[in-house]
């Protein structure tokens, strides 16, 4: 209790003094400001952070600072307690307590101070429009008695409100599937009316400012899911942006950053220091040592113990399926084959029960358990449900334990996966790999991904029973560069700015010159995707201290 406290006491003093530093800065930043030129850049915030500075935060308030040092006008879409519930705001566990706007106003205020508040005359300046909610009492009228199927279903004037809603509702409540209790149809709705409002004030700003493009985090969250539909309604190009692989990282497309959407040419090839590049982060990561977006899951990574082995020698062959989180804002694009996760958890079960021979080790995901953020829905769970501990052939490892899941792929005859990035790290290592999920590295021939529950099953079939499974050798390859552009060309590093803060999950400013903002050359690389189509990737040989003239 008494770390908890300092921790928290520590958290709120650096919380503090990175604010001063960003309102110092915001402040030079308007003073420094050029007179803009052209149409406006829209950076919309709404899902980045309440009381701190999240990295998304921080990648999109240090990219609108470059922006605007070189004359570009940003217009910043913010938050001024314009939804009656939002992502952030909501309590799973009490989902009408009052949302902690004035807490996150003032965050916003802080990182926008000095900036004009928007109006019809300034569009050619850097402002803020700060949205607020306005209930629209016919639509509640309409939703008030819809089940949650119609509420998932429910348009608009042709506006998918329900569907844009239903990946937020399922992050919020840590589930995929939805109960039609009172909470759960309240939230839905309260989510659909404060969509429709965002939709509204986003279109009319769209259509007073005419912008180039518009910057939002993932897209996956019902604020920006909206102000992304809105925006390509109107045509106008959308860029999103999430963590990227590698630390202090960010991943910018005008895709759908979640999806993860890569275009490698056709005759790249990985030169000898690319390789060698890539086999030291892969070393790192086959013994634990990595994070993901601030999160290290594993202090240390053990071995197959001698328990494990002995229960293994009694079967004729293994075979691990790797699970995910069922509502990360992952699986929506994953859902392609199969209704979800544990549909094709309950296929496998099928098979486990036809084939005593082989030893099934289900791999429960790590971040299930994440503090602040663990699932209600659990592999644990559908295990429990389903009576699978009693199968003799079943070993279940939870979130918790530490076993080695690439000591675990050695000894395999094949990989089962839904979307997890660990069957494209076993494509690496030569496994054979059947992914049932379309994940990122589906967009490239990585993993065998059959496109039909059925032909899911037969392969499954065929690859228990085959003496031996032939792989492709461009999987291998095509894995290997997947996973090098992942980590070097795609991640744009922010080093030089950000850095962790108390909280790993958040950032705070590092002591820089405005100079170097419009010298950076992630910050070059974003300003030339956002206004010239351009890939958003790292050049060859480039280094994240690198400085070129924007």
């Amino acid at each position: 209790m008494k770390e908890f406290f300092t921790q928290r006491v520590k958290r709120r003093f650096v919380r503090r003094f990175n604010n001063l530093k960003i309102a110092s800065m915001a402040r030079a930043v308007a003073h420094q400001e050029p007179v803009p030129q052209g149409a406006p850049v829209i950076f919309f915030k709404a899902s980045t952070g309440i009381d701190d500075l999240s990295w998304n935060s921080g990648f999109h308030l240090l990219a609108s600072w470059a922006f605007r040092l070189q004359g570009i006008p940003v217009i910043y879409f913010a938050c001024n307690s314009g939804m009656s519930h939002c992502v952030l705001g909501t309590n799973r566990d009490d989902v009408q307590k009052e949302m902690p706007c004035k807490t996150c106003v003032t965050q916003s205020r802080t990182l926008y101070k000095n900036v004009l508040t928007f109006e019809r005359s300034n569009v050619k300046t850097s402002a803020v429009n700060w949205f607020g909610f306005q209930r629209d009492l016919k639509l509640q009228s309409n939703i008030k008695d819809l089940n949650i199927e119609q509420l998932s279903r429910f348009t608009h004037y042709e506006l998918p409100l329900g569907a844009l809603c239903l990946p937020a509702l399922r992050w919020v409540l840590r589930i995929h599937h939805l109960n039609d209790d009172e909470s759960t149809r309240y939230l839905l709705r309260e989510y659909i009316l404060s969509a429709w409002n965002v939709a509204q004030k986003f279109d009319e700003m769209l259509v007073q400012t005419q912008p180039r493009a518009v910057l939002v985090f993932n897209g996956q969250f019902f604020p920006e899911a909206t102000a992304r539909f809105m925006a390509l309604k109107r045509g106008v190009r959308v860029i999103t942006h999430e963590v990227g692989l590698q630390p202090a990282t960010a991943y910018f497309t005008d895709g759908e950053a979640t999806a993860y959407p890569i275009h490698i040419p056709n005759d790249f090839e990985m030169s000898a220091e690319e390789n060698e590049k890539l086999d030291t982060y892969l070393a790192k990561r086959f013994q634990g040592d990595f994070s993901m977006a601030g999160i290290k899951f594993w202090a240390e990574m053990k071995g197959l113990d001698d328990i494990f082995l002995k229960k293994a020698a009694g079967f004729k062959q293994i075979v691990p399926i790797f699970t995910n989180v069922i509502f990360d804002t992952s699986q929506p694009h994953a859902n392609t084959v199969f209704e979800d996760m544990f549909d094709w958890l309950d296929l496998a079960l099928e098979e486990i029960k036809l084939h005593p021979e082989t030893l099934f080790v289900i791999r429960a995901h790590p971040d299930e358990l994440r503090v602040r953020k663990s699932s209600r829905e659990t592999v644990e769970g559908w295990v429990a449900s389903r009576s699978v501990d009693k199968e003799a052939n079943v070993v279940f490892v939870s979130p918790k334990e530490t076993l080695s899941s690439y000591e675990l792929i050695l000894k395999s005859k094949f990989v089962m996966v839904y979307n997890s990035t660990i069957g494209l790290e076993a494509s690496i290592m030569g496994a054979a790999v059947l992914c049932a999920g379309k994940a990122r590295f589906t967009q490239y021939p990585t993993v065998f991904f059959p496109q039909t529950v059925d032909e899911v099953r037969r392969k499954m079939k065929e690859f228990l029973t085959s003496a031996e499974i032939d792989v492709p050798l461009e999987f291998k390859r095509n894995a290997r560069r997947f996973l090098y552009y992942q980590l070097f060309k795609t991640s744009l590093p922010f080093e030089d700015f950000l850095e962790p803060s108390v909280r790993t999950t958040q950032t705070k400013l590092k002591e820089f010159r405005l100079d170097e903002l419009t010298r950076s050359e992630t910050l070059a690389i974003i300003k030339n995707g956002i206004l010239n189509n351009g890939d958003f990737l790292l050049k060859d040989k480039a280094q994240a201290s690198k400085k070129v003239e924007l």
